[in-house]
C-alpha cells in the first residue's frame, strides 16, 4: 500500500505551469502595439499610359529671349538692342506671340545694372521673367 501513496505524492509534487496569464500579456501587449502603430498612408504613382486617342502633341511655348553680354551689349530675339528700347520691342514680340515666355539670360561678366533694369521694366509691364546669369568657366 505504501507504493500507491509514493506515487501519488510524486504527482503533486509536480509543478504545471498556467500559460493563461502569459497568453493574456501576450494578446495584450499586441493590441497595443497594432493600437500604438502609426501606420504610412502611402500614395502611388500612377504609370499607366493614356489610351492612344487621347494622346495629343503639345506645341512648344514660343519664347522671347534677352541676352546681356559681357559688354553689356542687349539682345532681343538675337536682334542687337537699345537698353532705352527693350520694353518696347518685348511689347512688339508679345503682339505677335501672345503666351510667349520672357527670358533673361546674363554672362557672367555683364554689369547687373541693365539686368536689373530690364527686369523692373518687364515686372512694370505685369510680365513675368524667367532669368539666369551665366557662370564662369
Amino acid at each position: 500500500m505504501s507504493f500507491t501513496r509514493t506515487r501519488k505524492s510524486r504527482r503533486a509534487d509536480e509543478a504545471e505551469v498556467d500559460m493563461t496569464p502569459m497568453l493574456d500579456i501576450v494578446f495584450i501587449m499586441l493590441i497595443f502595439f497594432i493600437v500604438t502603430a502609426t501606420f504610412l498612408d502611402e500614395q502611388g504613382l500612377d504609370f499607366t499610359p493614356p489610351p492612344p486617342d487621347i494622346i495629343s502633341p503639345t506645341p512648344p511655348i514660343p519664347a522671347i529671349s534677352i541676352y546681356v553680354d559681357a559688354q553689356n551689349a542687349i539682345s532681343v530675339d538675337n536682334e542687337v538692342a537699345e537698353l532705352s528700347s527693350v520694353a518696347s520691342r518685348v511689347e512688339r514680340l508679345l503682339a505677335e506671340k501672345p503666351n510667349a515666355v520672357i527670358s533673361l539670360r546674363a554672362d557672367a561678366q555683364a554689369s547687373l545694372d541693365p539686368v536689373v533694369y530690364i527686369k523692373d521694366q518687364m515686372t512694370l509691364a505685369g510680365r513675368e521673367t524667367v532669368m539666369k546669369i551665366d557662370r564662369p568657366n
